[in-house]
């Protein structure tokens, strides 16, 4: 009798199984996106102005002395300043010459030129760019196009002396 009831039972369950409903397979993950072709939008994009960071401190040096850019490239340059002397005895600047600067005469009337940062009045169509005159722990950008014409153009502090104490630099346009 136990075994007509185990068979039985056997059975059963084997008929029961069989109604249940079957799970279906589980889909599979979803292929990642195929890696977008060049044309997009995003892709399409200026990417903007290259970054060109200079680092100033109460040494008359700037960290970078030499950029070279392509002919109508956007650059952005940001100028900081580390050091701890008061922006009144070691404030900095940046300022792009056009070729064929008198520096010398501009040196000469930079002293008198506090009021406007050491930017003396009448030299607009001499610069390029310049950024505002930094103390300690701050900093100021510029973003301007290099110039078209190929050739070696001049960037200094305007600040009093300090151009003539080494902090200069070049913007070389290939």
């Amino acid at each position: 009798m136990k075994l007509i009831f185990a068979s039985v039972f056997s059975a059963t369950m084997l008929a029961l199984a069989g109604c249940a409903p079957k799970e279906s397979p589980k889909p599979a993950p979803a292929a990642a996106p195929a890696t977008a072709p060049a044309t997009t939008a995003a892709a399409v994009a200026p990417a903007g102005p290259r970054v060109i960071e200079i680092i100033v401190s109460d040494t008359l040096a700037f960290s970078v002395k030499r950029i070279e850019a392509t002919a109508g490239e956007e650059l952005k340059v940001t100028i900081t300043h580390t050091g701890s002397m008061p922006k009144e005895a070691m404030g900095h600047n940046f300022v792009l010459f056009n070729k064929g600067i008198d520096l010398e005469s501009f040196g000469q009337e930079t002293p008198m030129a506090k009021a406007t940062e050491y930017i003396p009045p009448g030299y607009e169509a001499e610069i390029i760019a310049h950024t505002r005159l930094v103390g300690p722990r701050e900093s100021d950008s510029v973003t301007f196009k290099a110039p078209k014409e190929p050739g070696e153009y001049i960037y200094i502090c305007s600040t009093p002396g300090h151009y003539l104490a080494g902090m200069r630099g070049v913007l070389v346009v290939k």
